[in-house]
């Protein structure tokens, strides 16, 4: 790991090739100042992933520091916390069997603007199990053949969270069987274009923007004609030299850049308790890379 004091206070540790960072030396339980938000988002956007630990939170605090990200999100299909329209809990108990977003997936891309970043705040973890993986999409794009890139770069997809969250949906089969509150809706089936490759509205880069929970298929073109290209690329978008793998513990508080990551929440914790809190940044439509 090689440590990089950004600023005065805040400290970066790069903890893997291809994304993930440990911030150390901010104090999240108050208000944090200008530098200090600009070094933490100078270090997001190096990373794409950062963790800073042993960190003790409010909701009120999640939501303060939400705000000086860029300002808070709703998170639709997904019950929020009584009095916090823009908190969500995810929540496995011991008993259960499925956890939330146990799929590669990128957060939210079926909305126009979908959020550019999200916060998860750890309130227990289980002694062993539970990690979060991200892959890093300015790579899966990067590394594809030229005549794919060249291709991809003149192609739109089409995401929908109905096959999630829709009436009749995965999530509305096993609402019964989770924690997390979800609220399926035929609202879920409602289709968004976005570009095949964006290009990150803050660095400019290229990165791959197809995930197999939200994208649908590829626009103007046949399902069984989507199917083989989407499949190639949910594949390759999360080859394991793409990735970083964070093991929770309480007090990890998670920042993602989901304009160029999905993730991925590991199941393998059965007979632990695992709670978090999460929130979204606002984000802007996804741009058409060059």
């Amino acid at each position: 790991m090689v440590a990089v004091h950004t600023r005065e206070r805040l400290t970066v540790t790069q903890a893997g090739g291809s994304a993930g960072a440990y911030v150390t030396g901010l104090d999240l339980s108050r208000t944090l100042d200008a530098a200090e938000v600009m070094g933490l988002r100078a270090a997001l956007l190096s990373h794409l992933v950062v963790a800073l630990p042993d960190q003790t939170m409010t909701l009120d605090d999640l939501e303060r520091l939400t705000d000086q990200l860029g300002g808070r999100d709703m998170t639709p299909f997904v019950k929020p916390l009584d009095g916090r329209p823009f908190v969500i809990r995810i929540l496995k108990e011991p008993h259960e069997r499925l956890n939330f977003a146990n799929a590669w997936h990128t957060d939210l891309s079926y909305l126009k603007a979908p959020p550019s970043f999200t916060l998860l705040y750890c309130l227990e973890a289980p002694p062993y199990g539970g990690d979060t993986i991200w892959a890093n999409q300015y790579m899966a794009y990067e590394t594809l053949s030229p005549g794919l890139r060249d291709t991809l770069l003149q192609t739109d997809l089409i995401h929908s969270a109905g096959s999630a969250y829709g009436t009749g949906g995965y999530l509305d089969s096993v609402k019964g069987k989770m924690s997390t509150v979800v609220e399926p809706s035929k609202d879920a089936y409602r289709e968004e274009t976005h570009p095949a490759v964006i290009a990150h509205a803050e660095t400019g880069r290229a990165a791959l923007y197809a995930n197999p929970v939200y994208t649908s298929r590829v626009a103007g073109w046949s399902q069984a004609e989507s199917n083989g290209l989407l499949q190639h690329l949910y594949r390759h978008a999360v080859n394991e030299n793409f990735t970083w793998r964070l093991s929770w513990r309480k007090g990890t508080l998670a920042i993602w850049d989901n304009r160029c990551t999905q993730h991925f929440a590991m199941n393998d914790y059965q007979g632990f308790r695992r709670e978090m809190v999460r929130t979204s940044v606002k984000g802007s439509e996804p741009q058409r890379a060059a």
